[in-house]
């Protein structure tokens, strides 16, 4: 069992039906559920993918998402202990302040894998991360 991170970008390709990724994404998770693997991603997903059906005042697919999110996912809070972890990333890279918050997170959950479709992401180095890799790459 592995306790593998997903980036934003996988759930809003999974809810919004992406066209390229969605399926993908769905092949990873079902790889995932095979394997027993846990899946962890924080409370700046929640954030990002509630925020195109709150633009469009869409409450039941806000109730949706998050929903799915919370029932298929651990949640990471940006605590006192992340914004430590924080703090580092944007100290020692040149990560912009999302991406890092992502990073912070899966890094104080010490995951093996952070997923992401972000490529200036993919191979970096962060302490309580194992890999970190882009979504066409996943060793799964």
């Amino acid at each position: 069992m592995s306790r593998i991170f997903w980036d934003s970008n996988l759930f809003i390709y999974l809810f919004e039906n992406n066209p390229q990724y969605a399926q993908l994404v769905e092949d990873i998770y079902k790889r995932m559920l095979e394997r027993c693997d846990q899946l962890l991603t924080s409370t700046l997903t929640l954030g990002e993918v509630l925020a195109k059906p709150t633009a469009m005042g869409d409450d039941s697919t806000c109730q949706e998402y998050e929903r799915a999110l919370s029932s298929t996912a651990v949640l990471i809070p940006f605590d006192t202990n992340v914004a430590r972890r924080y703090a580092v990333v944007r100290a020692t890279t040149s990560i912009k302040g999302p991406d890092a918050v992502q990073l912070a997170c899966a890094s104080e959950a010490q995951v093996d894998l952070f997923i992401t479709n972000d490529n200036h992401l993919k191979g970096r180095k962060i302490d309580g991360i194992q890999f970190i890799v882009a979504l066409d790459q996943v060793p799964l």
